[in-house]
């Protein structure tokens, strides 16, 4: 049971934070035009960009932070509450389709499990222990990154993944949007987006979520891309799981080749439909065994796959 004086620390706690801060010049926002609220929603979010530029060396150091624990066996994992945890579970759940991950490599986490993706968990975000319980479920090690996320940066749940993971030795980093956010302090990689007051007083699924998401893909494109997912700006390990995707893998092999359709048609077939594979016997005139070898041994990065294969 919450007592009285439990919720007036909430309270003063709240009162403390930009992202709950109310905004009197939008107080009679109901009565406007719709036109003219959606002018100024769509003002305030462009402001978004510009917060997140003026992290992006606390970003760029995270990702290649990411990047290392991860080349070495380790996973990416989100944690957090409500809004911020969906966001993480959607950016995990988009990689093994376009980056060709395993599923296990890339995780996201919500308070209250997954029911909470659709529906609120009473309680779920105010617990550290639940938290803890998650990440132990997933049997986290030193090799690992948990990002915890949290628009308050004050969230029970997201801070307990945090000082778990770190205590363990695993990197962390602290996604919020306040300053001087108790998240950002706990963990290794404190990166703070100060989008400012919503336009709906507290609702952070507005800005601060758009401010996440920003950060979120940058996280995980930008690691993907150090981790020799890409070649250039192709995504070479998308996964063809349905009829678009192999249409675009298709594509990809032409733009990376300038093949011919039966050439692409002949690489895929003999790659298993391995697009950067099929890349590499086209432009490296190797067969299929010898692509997937030369790119084990460049740990998946195609351009260095290519050197040893011109130059055997």
């Amino acid at each position: 049971m919450t007592s009285t004086a439990d919720y007036a620390h909430l309270r003063a706690q709240l009162d403390t934070l930009t992202t709950e801060a109310f905004r009197p010049d939008l107080a009679d926002i109901d009565r406007r035009s719709t036109l003219d609220i959606a002018r100024t929603m769509n003002d305030e979010d462009a402001t978004v960009p510009a917060a997140v530029a003026r992290r992006l060396p606390e970003i760029a150091a995270a990702i290649d932070a990411t990047a290392a624990r991860m080349a070495r066996g380790g996973r990416l994992v989100y944690a957090g509450a409500g809004t911020a945890g969906r966001l993480g579970v959607l950016d995990a759940s988009e990689c093994p389709p376009t980056f060709n991950t395993d599923p296990s490599q890339v995780l996201g986490l919500i308070a209250g499990g997954p029911s909470a993706m659709i529906s609120a968990v009473e309680g779920a975000e105010d617990s550290k222990k639940f938290a803890v319980e998650d990440l132990t479920g997933i049997g986290l090690t030193d090799l690992d990154t948990v990002v915890g996320i949290s628009a308050s940066g004050r969230t029970p749940y997201a801070i307990g993944a945090v000082e778990y993971a770190r205590g363990l030795g695993a990197l962390t980093i602290g996604l919020s949007c306040n300053a001087d956010s108790a998240l950002a302090a706990a963990a290794e990689h404190g990166i703070e987006i100060v989008v400012g007051p919503e336009l709906l007083t507290g609702s952070t699924r507005l800005k601060a979520g758009t401010a996440q998401k920003l950060v979120l893909n940058m996280l995980s494109t930008l690691t993907m891309i150090r981790l020799g997912k890409t070649y250039g700006n192709l995504m070479v390990d998308v996964r063809a799981s349905n009829e678009k995707l192999r249409a675009r893998s298709r594509r990809i092999v032409a733009l990376a080749t300038g093949a011919t359709d039966p050439e692409i048609e002949t690489a895929l077939s003999i790659t298993d439909g391995e697009v950067k594979n099929a890349i590499l016997t086209l432009l490296g005139n190797v067969d299929g065994p010898t692509a997937a070898r030369l790119l084990d041994a460049a740990n998946g990065h195609l351009r260095e796959a290519l050197q040893a294969a011109k130059n055997p």
